[in-house]
């Protein structure tokens, strides 16, 4: 069996298992398609960040779940417990994060465009801070706490000019990048000299982000270094020590066997010692340092189930599965042919000798869930289980070709529930107009 996941078995039956659980009697139980959350291995992915950020920064660290990898009520109930905190990037998550009970003391507001409308929004639900982006966006917040007489806590989101090797679209740290203020170009430097002006800002730090998938790369360290230069030459011009450095989040999970395992807690060690070496070489006060895992905290917590509707042979060609579900609940390999892992869920322990392309039911091309996949020669009302699906999955989910959304269920040691229902095509049809003459 795979050594993918160690939440991945099979049981006498043959069944795949996830978290312990037989996939195929939760598909039975909640029908086709269907997220699968493992509660446990969240939480332990939350505690491997906060117990090795404290163990290698003391009380002068923390990490915030980045909101876009997953975001319903139940995650933010989950990190409020670990005590974690949260990066937003909307007023949906902003508003989910508040409905679950989530202190928003605790949330920092991101994106390279708030609105006047979300500024306002934000600061109506208490969000912590805003990591401001551009100079545009600095003034539209400091005219929202003006009208409410309040000091908003502010971030300012730098690039550090870091390439961090991972796929383009998802490369961030750039110079040449929509997000944030350039340090090489002196922008940052400006954006930095106005928001010490604006009084009814309260410039806490400094944010960056270099990417995604990181595994091997040393971007963090790299970037820390960078923005700790930065933080000194601020210190050393304006007088002004920022109280925090938030260095994003971006570490890679094991999607394939191929895929290297990380050691979280060596990485974040390695951080550690290039943020201390920097500042005892600057002669600065070491800034509370934050990260902001999102895909590593729940990826494989994550598993999706299908059912097969037709297995097509094509002789001399190739072969195609499809199933129930598709780049409607999955879009990323039409986004970055992204890579999976994907077992024949009710024959788990039979030879794996059809190779095939499993694909969507949607009337596009590109949906594919993934190529050349190795399973037993499926049949129809079979099933087809999709690993480490718990980040960018339910989040980046579509009604396209007007497909309903599949239920989240949560597994948990003493059993499961239904964490986001199934929506219906009563859901789908209920903000249409009827014009009706």
């Amino acid at each position: 069996m795979t050594n993918l996941c160690d939440n991945i078995s099979v049981n006498a039956q043959g069944h795949l298992c996830f978290a312990g659980q037989d996939t195929v009697l939760l598909a039975r139980e909640y029908g086709t398609p269907l997220y699968l959350m493992d509660e446990a291995r969240i939480r332990q992915n939350c505690r491997v960040y906060q117990t090795a950020l404290r163990e290698q920064f003391g009380g002068k660290a923390g990490a915030l779940f980045a909101s876009k990898a997953c975001s319903f009520k139940q995650i933010y109930r989950i990190m409020e417990e670990e005590e974690m905190g949260i990066d937003v990037v909307s007023c949906g998550e902003i508003y989910t994060a508040k409905a679950a009970g989530f202190p928003m003391a605790k949330a920092f507001f991101h994106g390279n465009c708030k609105t006047d409308a979300d500024i306002a929004y934000a600061m109506d639900a208490g969000v912590g801070y805003f990591v401001v982006d551009n100079a545009d966006e600095l003034q539209a917040i400091d005219r929202e706490a003006a009208k409410r007489g309040v000091l908003q806590r502010i971030l300012l989101r730098l690039t550090p000019g870091i390439d961090s090797h991972t796929y383009e679209a998802v490369n961030t740290g750039k110079v040449d990048s929509k997000f944030g203020a350039a340090i090489e170009t002196g922008q940052a430097e400006e954006l930095t000299a106005v928001a010490l002006q604006e009084k009814n800002l309260k410039l806490c730090g400094f944010h960056c982000h270099v990417g995604s998938s990181v595994f091997a790369e040393d971007v963090f360290e790299r970037a820390a270094v960078i923005m700790l230069t930065f933080i000194a030459e601020i210190k050393e011009k304006y007088g002004y020590l920022a109280e925090i450095l938030n260095l994003g989040g971006g570490y890679g999970v094991r999607y394939t066997e191929s895929d290297p395992t990380i050691d979280i807690s060596k990485k974040i060690a390695d951080v550690a010692a290039a943020v201390k070496a920097a500042c005892a070489e600057l002669k600065i006060e070491r800034p509370f340092i934050c990260l902001e895992p999102g895909r590593s905290i729940v990826a494989d917590a994550g598993m999706t189930l299908y059912t097969v509707g037709s297995t097509k042979e094509i002789p001399g060609f190739k072969n195609y599965v499809a199933v129930d579900g598709g780049m409607t609940d999955n879009p990323r390999f039409a986004l970055y042919r992204s890579r999976y892992t994907c077992f024949l869920a009710n024959k788990a322990s039979e030879p794996a000798d059809f190779s095939c392309s499993v694909v969507g039911r949607c009337c596009e091309s590109g949906d594919i869930l993934q190529e050349n996949v190795s399973i037993p020669r499926p049949k129809r009302g079979d099933m087809i289980a999709v690993c480490t699906t718990g980040a960018y999955n339910f989040s980046m989910s579509s009604e396209y070709n007007r497909i309903p959304r599949p239920p989240v269920v949560m597994l948990r040691k003493e059993g499961n529930r239904i964490a986001v229902r199934r929506q219906t095509f009563e859901d789908i049809a209920a903000r249409d107009n009827s014009w009706d003459t």
